[in-house]
Protein backbone atom coordinates (compact mmCIF):
# COMPACT_ATOMS: atom_id res chain seq x y z
CA UNK A 1 0.00 0.00 0.00
CA UNK A 2 1.19 3.67 -0.61
CA UNK A 3 2.09 5.34 2.48
CA UNK A 4 1.19 9.04 1.28
CA UNK A 5 -0.26 10.37 -1.65
CA UNK A 6 -0.70 13.62 -3.35
CA UNK A 7 -4.70 15.19 -3.89
CA UNK A 8 -3.54 17.89 -6.99
CA UNK A 9 -6.74 19.18 -6.72
CA UNK A 10 -8.97 21.29 -4.38
CA UNK A 11 -12.77 21.14 -3.00
CA UNK A 12 -15.25 18.55 -2.67
CA UNK A 13 -13.29 16.11 -4.91
CA UNK A 14 -10.19 16.87 -2.15
CA UNK A 15 -12.07 15.96 0.77
CA UNK A 16 -13.55 12.67 -1.15
CA UNK A 17 -10.06 11.58 -1.96
CA UNK A 18 -8.70 12.19 1.58
CA UNK A 19 -11.79 9.91 3.09
CA UNK A 20 -10.18 7.42 0.66
CA UNK A 21 -7.11 7.19 1.95
CA UNK A 22 -7.90 7.71 5.26
CA UNK A 23 -9.83 4.29 5.08
CA UNK A 24 -6.88 2.97 3.71
CA UNK A 25 -4.63 3.77 6.37
CA UNK A 26 -2.65 6.29 3.81
CA UNK A 27 -1.69 9.57 4.74
CA UNK A 28 -3.20 12.17 2.19
CA UNK A 29 -1.42 15.56 0.97
CA UNK A 30 -3.32 18.46 -0.16
CA UNK A 31 -2.01 21.44 -2.15
CA UNK A 32 -3.44 24.66 -1.81
CA UNK A 33 -3.69 27.93 -3.39
CA UNK A 34 -3.38 31.05 -1.22
CA UNK A 35 -7.06 31.75 -1.36
CA UNK A 36 -8.08 28.19 0.04
CA UNK A 37 -6.19 28.48 2.63
CA UNK A 38 -9.20 28.02 4.84
CA UNK A 39 -10.61 25.37 2.78
CA UNK A 40 -12.29 21.86 4.40
CA UNK A 41 -9.27 19.20 3.10
CA UNK A 42 -6.34 22.03 4.37
CA UNK A 43 -8.41 20.88 7.58
CA UNK A 44 -8.20 17.43 7.22
CA UNK A 45 -5.38 16.33 5.10
CA UNK A 46 -2.21 14.75 6.93
CA UNK A 47 -0.73 17.74 5.70
CA UNK A 48 -0.78 20.54 3.08
CA UNK A 49 1.16 22.66 1.02
CA UNK A 50 0.68 25.67 -0.75
CA UNK A 51 1.25 26.10 -4.24
CA UNK A 52 0.72 29.48 -5.48
CA UNK A 53 -1.43 32.50 -5.64
CA UNK A 54 -5.32 32.41 -6.61
CA UNK A 55 -5.21 31.99 -9.85
CA UNK A 56 -5.29 28.38 -11.56
CA UNK A 57 -2.76 28.69 -13.60
CA UNK A 58 -0.37 29.75 -10.79
CA UNK A 59 -1.55 27.22 -8.78
CA UNK A 60 -3.25 24.09 -9.91
CA UNK A 61 -2.31 24.15 -13.48
CA UNK A 62 1.63 24.82 -12.18
CA UNK A 63 3.10 21.42 -13.32
CA UNK A 64 6.28 22.55 -11.42
CA UNK A 65 4.94 23.91 -8.13
CA UNK A 66 2.77 20.11 -7.47
CA UNK A 67 5.76 17.85 -8.47
CA UNK A 68 7.94 20.21 -6.15
CA UNK A 69 5.40 19.46 -3.54
CA UNK A 70 5.11 15.81 -3.91
CA UNK A 71 8.77 15.47 -3.78
CA UNK A 72 8.89 18.16 -0.78
CA UNK A 73 6.16 15.62 0.93
CA UNK A 74 8.31 12.34 -0.46
CA UNK A 75 4.59 10.76 -1.34
CA UNK A 76 4.60 7.75 -3.76
CA UNK A 77 1.46 8.87 -5.65
CA UNK A 78 -0.46 11.86 -6.96
CA UNK A 79 -4.34 11.78 -7.52
CA UNK A 80 -5.60 14.67 -9.87
CA UNK A 81 -9.48 14.22 -9.27
CA UNK A 82 -11.12 15.38 -12.11
CA UNK A 83 -10.85 18.82 -13.49
CA UNK A 84 -7.25 20.97 -13.97
CA UNK A 85 -4.70 18.51 -14.57
CA UNK A 86 -6.62 15.09 -14.31
CA UNK A 87 -6.74 14.79 -18.20
CA UNK A 88 -3.70 16.23 -18.64
CA UNK A 89 -1.25 13.20 -20.63
CA UNK A 90 1.94 15.60 -20.02
CA UNK A 91 1.35 15.80 -16.21
CA UNK A 92 1.10 12.35 -16.38
CA UNK A 93 4.17 11.57 -18.04
CA UNK A 94 6.13 13.95 -15.44
CA UNK A 95 4.85 12.16 -12.77
CA UNK A 96 6.18 8.80 -14.36
CA UNK A 97 9.29 10.77 -14.94
CA UNK A 98 9.74 11.78 -11.40
CA UNK A 99 9.01 7.38 -10.46
CA UNK A 100 5.54 9.09 -8.80
CA UNK A 101 2.90 7.07 -9.80
CA UNK A 102 -0.17 8.89 -11.19
CA UNK A 103 -3.71 7.36 -10.16
CA UNK A 104 -5.32 7.49 -13.07
CA UNK A 105 -4.62 5.78 -16.74
CA UNK A 106 -1.31 5.56 -19.13
CA UNK A 107 -0.13 9.12 -20.87
CA UNK A 108 -1.25 7.53 -23.93
CA UNK A 109 -4.42 6.50 -23.39
CA UNK A 110 -5.23 9.83 -21.83
CA UNK A 111 -3.62 11.50 -24.90
CA UNK A 112 -5.57 9.24 -27.07
CA UNK A 113 -8.99 9.41 -25.46
CA UNK A 114 -8.33 13.38 -24.91
CA UNK A 115 -8.67 13.80 -28.41
CA UNK A 116 -11.81 13.95 -29.25
CA UNK A 117 -11.43 13.69 -33.11
CA UNK A 118 -8.98 10.87 -33.00
CA UNK A 119 -11.03 8.81 -30.40
CA UNK A 120 -13.64 8.72 -32.89
CA UNK A 121 -11.87 7.38 -35.22
CA UNK A 122 -10.64 5.00 -32.98
CA UNK A 123 -13.87 3.93 -32.03
CA UNK A 124 -15.00 3.31 -35.88
CA UNK A 125 -11.87 1.00 -36.27
CA UNK A 126 -13.95 -1.48 -33.70
CA UNK A 127 -17.52 -1.05 -35.19
CA UNK A 128 -18.68 1.22 -32.34
CA UNK A 129 -21.39 3.75 -33.94
CA UNK A 130 -20.66 7.57 -33.63
CA UNK A 131 -22.55 10.44 -34.27
CA UNK A 132 -22.18 11.25 -38.37
CA UNK A 133 -19.62 13.83 -38.26
CA UNK A 134 -16.06 14.99 -40.03
CA UNK A 135 -13.55 12.30 -39.72
CA UNK A 136 -11.53 14.39 -38.11
CA UNK A 137 -10.51 18.10 -37.01
CA UNK A 138 -11.71 20.80 -39.19
CA UNK A 139 -8.91 23.22 -40.83
CA UNK A 140 -10.99 26.19 -42.12
CA UNK A 141 -14.72 27.80 -42.68
CA UNK A 142 -15.22 26.26 -45.97
CA UNK A 143 -14.67 22.69 -44.77
CA UNK A 144 -16.69 23.41 -42.28
CA UNK A 145 -19.58 24.59 -44.74
CA UNK A 146 -19.21 21.37 -46.88
CA UNK A 147 -19.67 19.41 -43.61
CA UNK A 148 -22.71 20.77 -42.70
CA UNK A 149 -23.94 20.43 -46.06
CA UNK A 150 -23.33 16.91 -46.34
CA UNK A 151 -25.21 16.15 -43.26
CA UNK A 152 -27.38 19.00 -42.87
CA UNK A 153 -28.54 21.28 -39.89
CA UNK A 154 -28.58 21.60 -37.05
CA UNK A 155 -24.68 20.67 -36.51
CA UNK A 156 -22.02 20.94 -33.58
CA UNK A 157 -19.00 22.79 -33.40
CA UNK A 158 -16.66 20.60 -31.16
CA UNK A 159 -13.46 21.52 -29.41
CA UNK A 160 -11.74 18.40 -30.22
CA UNK A 161 -9.03 18.60 -26.57
CA UNK A 162 -12.80 19.25 -24.83
CA UNK A 163 -14.86 18.32 -21.88
CA UNK A 164 -17.29 20.15 -18.97
CA UNK A 165 -19.50 20.95 -22.20
CA UNK A 166 -16.25 23.79 -23.07
CA UNK A 167 -15.91 24.80 -26.62
CA UNK A 168 -19.44 23.05 -27.61
CA UNK A 169 -21.22 25.36 -29.97
CA UNK A 170 -24.93 24.45 -32.42
CA UNK A 171 -25.45 26.48 -35.66
CA UNK A 172 -28.65 25.98 -37.46
CA UNK A 173 -27.75 27.89 -41.14
CA UNK A 174 -24.38 28.72 -42.81
CA UNK A 175 -23.98 32.02 -40.85
CA UNK A 176 -24.43 31.17 -37.65
CA UNK A 177 -21.65 27.74 -38.58
CA UNK A 178 -19.21 30.54 -39.44
CA UNK A 179 -19.66 32.33 -35.79
CA UNK A 180 -19.82 29.05 -34.31
CA UNK A 181 -16.34 27.81 -35.57
CA UNK A 182 -14.71 31.06 -34.71
CA UNK A 183 -16.11 30.89 -31.02
CA UNK A 184 -15.84 27.24 -30.67
CA UNK A 185 -12.07 27.83 -31.89
CA UNK A 186 -11.43 30.71 -29.75
CA UNK A 187 -12.79 28.86 -26.54
CA UNK A 188 -11.08 25.85 -26.97
CA UNK A 189 -8.27 27.74 -27.51
CA UNK A 190 -8.77 29.52 -24.04
CA UNK A 191 -9.84 26.14 -22.03
CA UNK A 192 -7.60 23.80 -23.34
CA UNK A 193 -4.78 25.37 -25.38
CA UNK A 194 -5.49 23.51 -28.35
CA UNK A 195 -8.27 25.37 -31.37
CA UNK A 196 -8.93 22.40 -33.03
CA UNK A 197 -12.32 21.52 -33.37
CA UNK A 198 -14.59 19.04 -35.56
CA UNK A 199 -18.08 18.68 -36.80
CA UNK A 200 -20.86 16.47 -35.51
CA UNK A 201 -24.46 15.89 -36.81
CA UNK A 202 -26.15 17.85 -33.98
CA UNK A 203 -28.91 15.57 -32.63
CA UNK A 204 -32.25 17.59 -31.58
CA UNK A 205 -33.57 15.30 -28.26
CA UNK A 206 -31.08 13.13 -27.31
CA UNK A 207 -30.55 11.70 -23.87
CA UNK A 208 -26.43 12.21 -22.54
CA UNK A 209 -25.69 8.15 -21.11
CA UNK A 210 -22.61 7.36 -19.35
CA UNK A 211 -20.82 4.02 -18.73
CA UNK A 212 -18.76 3.28 -15.44
CA UNK A 213 -16.20 1.59 -16.30
CA UNK A 214 -12.97 0.18 -14.49
CA UNK A 215 -9.88 -1.39 -15.45
CA UNK A 216 -7.07 -2.68 -13.82
CA UNK A 217 -2.98 -3.56 -15.27
CA UNK A 218 -3.88 -7.41 -16.29
CA UNK A 219 -6.29 -6.86 -18.46
CA UNK A 220 -9.64 -7.01 -16.69
CA UNK A 221 -12.29 -4.56 -17.75
CA UNK A 222 -15.94 -4.34 -15.83
CA UNK A 223 -18.34 -1.93 -16.15
CA UNK A 224 -20.68 -0.23 -13.25
CA UNK A 225 -23.72 0.61 -15.33
CA UNK A 226 -25.06 3.36 -16.85
CA UNK A 227 -25.96 7.43 -15.50
CA UNK A 228 -28.26 9.24 -16.93
CA UNK A 229 -27.29 12.73 -17.15
CA UNK A 230 -29.79 14.62 -19.83
CA UNK A 231 -30.67 17.65 -17.56
CA UNK A 232 -28.05 20.07 -18.08
CA UNK A 233 -27.74 24.03 -18.74
CA UNK A 234 -25.44 24.61 -21.72
CA UNK A 235 -23.57 21.87 -21.39
CA UNK A 236 -22.72 21.36 -17.62
CA UNK A 237 -25.01 18.39 -16.10
CA UNK A 238 -27.55 19.52 -12.69
CA UNK A 239 -28.53 16.01 -11.74
CA UNK A 240 -27.38 12.56 -12.78
CA UNK A 241 -29.06 9.40 -12.14
CA UNK A 242 -28.40 5.46 -12.30
CA UNK A 243 -30.13 3.48 -13.28
CA UNK A 244 -31.08 5.67 -16.38
CA UNK A 245 -35.23 5.79 -16.31
CA UNK A 246 -36.90 4.13 -18.89
CA UNK A 247 -34.32 1.56 -20.31
CA UNK A 248 -35.13 -1.50 -20.88
CA UNK A 249 -32.38 -4.57 -20.29
CA UNK A 250 -31.59 -4.88 -23.47
CA UNK A 251 -30.75 -1.35 -24.53
CA UNK A 252 -28.61 -0.83 -20.76
CA UNK A 253 -26.59 -4.94 -21.34
CA UNK A 254 -25.74 -3.40 -25.18
CA UNK A 255 -24.53 -0.45 -24.03
CA UNK A 256 -22.59 -1.41 -21.14
CA UNK A 257 -20.92 -4.54 -23.73
CA UNK A 258 -20.24 -1.39 -26.10
CA UNK A 259 -18.66 0.48 -23.33
CA UNK A 260 -15.61 -2.10 -21.79
CA UNK A 261 -15.20 -2.40 -26.02
CA UNK A 262 -14.32 0.80 -26.07
CA UNK A 263 -12.18 0.87 -23.21
CA UNK A 264 -10.35 -2.09 -24.24
CA UNK A 265 -9.84 -0.24 -27.65
CA UNK A 266 -8.23 2.17 -25.81
CA UNK A 267 -5.99 -0.25 -24.17
CA UNK A 268 -7.14 1.63 -20.90
CA UNK A 269 -6.62 1.45 -17.12
CA UNK A 270 -7.74 2.88 -14.44
CA UNK A 271 -11.53 4.40 -13.93
CA UNK A 272 -13.08 6.13 -16.53
CA UNK A 273 -16.65 7.18 -18.25
CA UNK A 274 -17.54 6.20 -21.49
CA UNK A 275 -20.07 8.89 -22.71
CA UNK A 276 -23.00 8.33 -25.18
CA UNK A 277 -25.77 10.01 -26.68
CA UNK A 278 -29.22 8.02 -27.34
CA UNK A 279 -31.94 9.51 -29.87
CA UNK A 280 -35.38 8.43 -29.56
CA UNK A 281 -35.21 5.26 -31.02
CA UNK A 282 -32.87 3.67 -28.79
CA UNK A 283 -29.59 4.05 -31.15
CA UNK A 284 -26.58 5.07 -29.29
CA UNK A 285 -23.65 6.73 -30.55
CA UNK A 286 -20.25 7.29 -28.57
CA UNK A 287 -19.51 10.84 -28.12
CA UNK A 288 -16.25 10.59 -25.90
CA UNK A 289 -13.89 9.53 -22.79
CA UNK A 290 -13.72 10.97 -19.87
CA UNK A 291 -10.52 9.51 -18.40
CA UNK A 292 -10.67 10.04 -15.12
CA UNK A 293 -13.18 10.10 -11.66
CA UNK A 294 -16.23 11.88 -12.79
CA UNK A 295 -18.34 14.61 -10.75
CA UNK A 296 -21.51 11.87 -10.51
CA UNK A 297 -19.33 8.97 -9.10
CA UNK A 298 -21.13 8.90 -6.21
CA UNK A 299 -24.46 7.91 -7.81
CA UNK A 300 -22.65 4.90 -9.17
CA UNK A 301 -21.10 3.94 -5.79
CA UNK A 302 -24.92 3.68 -4.10
CA UNK A 303 -26.24 1.35 -6.37
CA UNK A 304 -23.54 -1.05 -6.90
CA UNK A 305 -21.31 -0.78 -3.47
CA UNK A 306 -18.21 -0.04 -4.66
CA UNK A 307 -15.71 2.53 -3.49
CA UNK A 308 -14.46 3.73 -7.09
CA UNK A 309 -11.51 5.96 -5.41
CA UNK A 310 -10.44 3.21 -3.81
CA UNK A 311 -10.19 0.45 -6.57
CA UNK A 312 -8.44 4.16 -8.32
CA UNK A 313 -5.94 3.39 -5.87
CA UNK A 314 -5.66 -0.59 -5.61
CA UNK A 315 -5.66 -0.40 -9.69
CA UNK A 316 -2.60 2.09 -9.34
CA UNK A 317 -0.42 -0.30 -6.96
CA UNK A 318 -1.18 -3.22 -9.63
CA UNK A 319 -3.91 -4.63 -7.76
CA UNK A 320 -6.47 -7.07 -9.72
CA UNK A 321 -10.18 -6.10 -9.43
CA UNK A 322 -11.90 -6.97 -6.61
CA UNK A 323 -14.84 -7.79 -8.53
CA UNK A 324 -15.66 -9.77 -11.84
CA UNK A 325 -18.71 -8.50 -14.23
CA UNK A 326 -20.77 -11.56 -13.03
CA UNK A 327 -20.42 -10.34 -9.32
CA UNK A 328 -21.73 -6.49 -9.80
CA UNK A 329 -24.95 -6.17 -8.42
CA UNK A 330 -27.33 -3.02 -8.93
CA UNK A 331 -29.41 -2.05 -6.12
CA UNK A 332 -32.14 0.20 -5.82
CA UNK A 333 -31.64 4.06 -7.22
CA UNK A 334 -29.81 6.95 -6.83
CA UNK A 335 -29.55 10.77 -8.21
CA UNK A 336 -27.16 13.30 -7.49
CA UNK A 337 -28.04 16.90 -7.50
CA UNK A 338 -25.24 19.59 -8.00
CA UNK A 339 -25.26 22.48 -5.39
CA UNK A 340 -24.08 25.62 -7.24
CA UNK A 341 -23.10 29.01 -5.40
CA UNK A 342 -25.18 30.73 -8.14
CA UNK A 343 -28.12 33.01 -8.45
CA UNK A 344 -30.65 31.18 -10.87
CA UNK A 345 -33.24 34.35 -10.50
CA UNK A 346 -30.10 36.44 -12.27
CA UNK A 347 -28.47 34.52 -14.98
CA UNK A 348 -27.00 32.53 -12.93
CA UNK A 349 -24.11 35.04 -12.20
CA UNK A 350 -22.04 33.47 -9.32
CA UNK A 351 -22.68 33.90 -5.96
CA UNK A 352 -19.08 34.02 -3.95
CA UNK A 353 -19.12 35.22 -0.33
CA UNK A 354 -19.03 34.13 3.54
CA UNK A 355 -21.62 31.30 4.19
CA UNK A 356 -23.02 31.88 7.73
CA UNK A 357 -25.47 29.28 8.00
CA UNK A 358 -24.84 25.61 6.74
CA UNK A 359 -26.61 23.39 7.60
CA UNK A 360 -26.80 20.26 5.50
CA UNK A 361 -29.40 17.24 5.25
CA UNK A 362 -29.50 13.74 6.89
CA UNK A 363 -30.66 10.07 7.41
CA UNK A 364 -30.06 6.56 6.14
CA UNK A 365 -30.71 7.64 2.40
CA UNK A 366 -28.71 10.74 2.10
CA UNK A 367 -25.35 11.53 0.92
CA UNK A 368 -23.07 14.81 0.91
CA UNK A 369 -19.74 15.17 -0.97
CA UNK A 370 -18.69 18.83 -0.12
CA UNK A 371 -16.10 21.18 1.32
CA UNK A 372 -18.62 23.67 2.86
CA UNK A 373 -19.18 24.64 6.28
CA UNK A 374 -20.23 28.11 8.28
CA UNK A 375 -17.90 30.48 7.96
CA UNK A 376 -16.09 29.20 4.93
CA UNK A 377 -15.76 32.18 2.29
CA UNK A 378 -15.80 30.99 -1.32
CA UNK A 379 -13.46 32.64 -3.42
CA UNK A 380 -14.31 34.03 -7.10
CA UNK A 381 -11.54 32.11 -8.99
CA UNK A 382 -12.83 28.56 -9.28
CA UNK A 383 -15.77 26.76 -10.42
CA UNK A 384 -18.81 27.31 -8.36
CA UNK A 385 -20.56 23.73 -7.12
CA UNK A 386 -19.88 23.78 -3.06
CA UNK A 387 -21.84 20.46 -2.69
CA UNK A 388 -22.93 17.35 -4.51
CA UNK A 389 -26.58 15.85 -2.55
CA UNK A 390 -26.93 12.30 -3.24
CA UNK A 391 -30.27 10.56 -2.43
CA UNK A 392 -31.00 7.13 -2.82
CA UNK A 393 -34.54 4.38 -2.56
CA UNK A 394 -35.47 1.55 -3.52
CA UNK A 395 -36.82 3.08 -6.59
CA UNK A 396 -36.63 6.35 -8.55
CA UNK A 397 -39.98 7.88 -7.07
CA UNK A 398 -38.76 6.98 -3.41
CA UNK A 399 -35.57 8.70 -4.35
CA UNK A 400 -37.34 11.79 -5.84
CA UNK A 401 -39.36 12.18 -2.80
CA UNK A 402 -35.98 11.68 -0.24
CA UNK A 403 -34.15 14.27 -2.73
CA UNK A 404 -36.88 16.72 -2.04
CA UNK A 405 -37.12 16.07 1.19
CA UNK A 406 -33.14 16.68 1.55
CA UNK A 407 -33.12 19.80 -0.76
CA UNK A 408 -35.92 21.03 2.14
CA UNK A 409 -33.49 20.50 5.24
CA UNK A 410 -30.73 22.31 3.50
CA UNK A 411 -29.73 25.56 4.41
CA UNK A 412 -26.73 28.00 2.79
CA UNK A 413 -26.89 31.34 3.72
CA UNK A 414 -26.90 34.16 2.58
CA UNK A 415 -25.44 32.99 -0.66
CA UNK A 416 -27.48 32.12 -3.75
CA UNK A 417 -27.70 28.37 -4.67
CA UNK A 418 -29.53 26.63 -7.09
CA UNK A 419 -31.76 24.55 -4.44
CA UNK A 420 -34.71 26.50 -5.81
CA UNK A 421 -34.20 25.29 -9.26
CA UNK A 422 -33.52 21.41 -8.47
CA UNK A 423 -36.99 21.67 -6.42
CA UNK A 424 -38.78 22.48 -9.36
CA UNK A 425 -36.92 20.43 -12.00
CA UNK A 426 -37.67 17.53 -9.35
CA UNK A 427 -41.71 18.95 -9.43
CA UNK A 428 -41.89 18.88 -13.15
CA UNK A 429 -44.09 15.85 -14.35
CA UNK A 430 -41.90 15.54 -17.22
CA UNK A 431 -38.69 14.47 -15.16
CA UNK A 432 -40.92 12.37 -12.76
CA UNK A 433 -42.09 10.59 -15.98
CA UNK A 434 -38.17 10.06 -16.57
CA UNK A 435 -39.19 11.95 -20.20
CA UNK A 436 -36.29 14.11 -20.19
CA UNK A 437 -33.23 15.04 -23.22
CA UNK A 438 -30.03 17.25 -22.79
CA UNK A 439 -33.05 20.10 -23.92
CA UNK A 440 -34.76 19.52 -20.94
CA UNK A 441 -34.37 22.70 -19.21
CA UNK A 442 -34.55 25.07 -22.49
CA UNK A 443 -37.81 23.64 -22.94
CA UNK A 444 -39.41 23.54 -19.45
CA UNK A 445 -37.67 26.39 -18.18
CA UNK A 446 -37.87 30.28 -19.41
CA UNK A 447 -33.81 31.63 -20.39
CA UNK A 448 -31.84 31.91 -17.58
CA UNK A 449 -35.10 32.23 -14.96
CA UNK A 450 -35.90 29.27 -12.67
CA UNK A 451 -39.96 30.14 -13.20
CA UNK A 452 -41.24 27.18 -15.26
CA UNK A 453 -43.00 27.54 -18.71
CA UNK A 454 -46.91 25.85 -18.66
CA UNK A 455 -46.51 22.11 -19.11
CA UNK A 456 -46.69 20.98 -22.50
CA UNK A 457 -49.76 18.67 -24.10
CA UNK A 458 -48.85 15.46 -24.64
Amino acid sequence: MFSKILIANRGEVAVRIIRACRELGIQSIVVFSKADRDSLPVKLADDAICIGEAPSSESYLNIPALISAAEIADVEAIHPGYGFLAENAHFAEICESCQIKFIGPKPESIRLAGDKAIARQEMQKVGIPVIPGSKGVIKNQEEALRIAKKFGYPVAVKAAAGGGGKGIKVAHNDGKLISAFLTAQAEAEAAFGNREVYIEKYLKEPRHIEIQIIADSRGNIIHLGERDCSVQRRHQKLIEESPAPNFNSRLRRKMGETAVRAARALKYENAGTIEFLVDEDENFYFMEMNTRLQVEHPVTEMVTGIDIVKEQILIALGEKLTLTQDKVEFRGHAMECRINAEDPDNQFLPSPGKIETWVMPGGRSIRVDSHGYAGYRIPPYYDSMIAKLIACGKDRSETIAVMLRALKETLIEPIKTTISLHEKILNRPRFRQGAVSTNFIDTHFLQGKIEPLEEKAG
